[in-house]
């Protein structure tokens, strides 16, 4: 691996400066993919076209495929349909092929469609296209090895040299039927230990695990992780294999997923990146900044109704960053782990009830011992006997309501078909903040 140090970025401006086709070629050729995609970060979009077109096809497919989404935007911005076409879809598996043309119009990818030679794999990237990019189809790629179930050992392994060719990566050998019907897969020990008359009936794995076109990328993870496979088949309503998701793909889409679920539990309303210009991440984060703003006025117009009840006991405003950090806190918890629990399949419909039944036990003994703690240091470093009542029974309360409103926020998201982890944002602070100040101001306000 060569480091990307600033004599060697240097070095590289100064040939392409000189336009040294020959010896930028060279330096090119030591690098890995990934590598020359970290270059391009640190020259211009000109440079960055002057060494992409030196890259030999399957080089500058995989370079592309390396960059950051708004790097390869600008990039494509500028290339012709044609080079696009011939240098990156000609080379890539159909998966990656289709990701980078639905980053373009629908008039570029007739163009380009218009441009590649193999006919065949532009009608693949044409039917994958018509799937919904969060589905299994829309993730699938076609390059995979199938045999027939009726085969030889020696006809199959044939066939498999001839399919080979297409295939970057062979995981496993899948095979149908006459309909084309998947049926079974091959471990390739089996191929090499079994008796070369051996039909392919007779030594497959039957009953393979599947995943449907319309399945969800969710479903897609969970049934990967759950088997511990590397690739997974994917078929159609009746049955037909018609594609191939690999671990890599699924990988890229869960760091995608979390991206976004982070972003949105910061309060971040789009996916943005730090390359993003001052407008994007502007608008990005605004959203939830005024509506902060607005729930931090709700408060404040809360408090200003207990004025009174302030000018009389003025150490009640001691604890009201205790009370809203805490319900924020405790909501932030309960809602995490549910959002957990719906994103890993692991909390269903079923078991809901069951869920916010331990939820209400967990709060319950965290709202016992929080506010226990509380009333210990409260009397005997106060002395105020109101003030340490209210204190500690608003934190039981608060506790307890930030717990449940926690877990049912989440669950009822997800119902709706939003994205649950919305819930672990901002909306669940400001929200337990409110309702905190307003159980605390009532309780105090009641006991002082």
């Amino acid at each position: 691996m060569i480091e990307l140090t600033k004599d060697y970025i240097d070095k590289f401006r100064n040939i392409i400066d000189q336009k040294d086709e020959v010896q930028a070629k060279e330096l090119l050729q030591e690098l890995h993919p990934a590598d020359i995609a970290e270059l391009y970060k640190e020259v211009d979009l000109k440079e960055a076209i002057f060494l992409y077109l030196l890259l030999d096809g399957e080089k500058a497919a995989d370079v592309l495929m390396e960059l950051d989404d708004d790097e390869r935007h600008k990039l494509l911005k500028e290339l012709p349909n044609e080079v696009i076409a011939k240098q990156f879809v000609d080379n890539m598996e159909t998966d990656d092929a289709v990701d980078l043309m639905r980053e373009l119009d629908e008039e570029r990818q007739e163009e380009i469609l218009s441009h590649i030679q193999d006919v065949e794999q532009a009608g693949d990237i044409v039917d994958l296209l018509k799937y919904d990019e969060d589905s299994a189809g829309g993730l699938m790629g076609t390059e995979m090895i199938v045999v027939n179930e009726n085969w030889s050992m020696p006809r199959c392994i044939d066939e498999m040299r001839l399919q080979a060719e297409e295939v970057d990566e062979i995981y496993y050998v899948y095979v149908v039927d006459d309909d084309e019907r998947m049926k079974g897969v091959l471990p390739l020990k089996r191929l090499i230990t079994s008796p070369s008359v051996s039909k392919i009936k007779h030594v497959m794995k039957k009953e393979p695990i599947v995943v449907h076109v319309d399945d969800s990328v969710e479903e897609v993870v969970t049934t990967i992780e759950k088997y511990d496979l590397v690739a997974l088949p994917v078929v159609d309503s009746i049955g037909r294999l018609v594609g191939r998701i690999t671990i890599d793909d699924v990988m890229d889409e869960v760091r995608e997923q979390h991206e976004r679920e982070y972003q949105l539990a910061s309060g971040i309303s789009k996916d943005v990146e730090t390359s993003d210009n001052v407008f994007m991440q502007t608008a990005a984060r605004l959203p939830w900044l005024l509506i902060g703003m607005i729930g931090g006025l709700g408060n404040s117009v809360i408090l200003g109704g207990f004025e009174a009840s302030f000018a009389s006991n003025p150490k009640m405003a001691l604890f009201i960053p205790l009370i809203g950090g805490t319900g924020g806190n405790v909501g932030i918890q309960s809602s995490a782990i549910v959002v957990q629990g719906l994103a890993n399949n692991t909390l269903k419909p079923d078991n809901i009830v069951s869920q916010l039944g331990k939820e209400l036990v967990v709060s319950l003994i965290n709202a016992s011992i929080i506010s226990l703690v509380v009333f210990i240091y409260n009397f005997f470093m106060l002395g105020d006997a109101g003030i340490t009542a209210s204190v500690s029974l608003s934190l039981f309360a608060v506790v307890l309501f930030a717990s449940i409103f926690g877990t049912i926020v989440p669950v009822t998201l997800s119902k709706l078909k939003i994205d649950p982890a919305l819930a672990t944002g901002p909306f669940i602070t400001i929200t337990n903040d409110i309702i905190g100040m307003m159980i605390y101001m009532f309780v105090t306000s009641a006991l002082t």
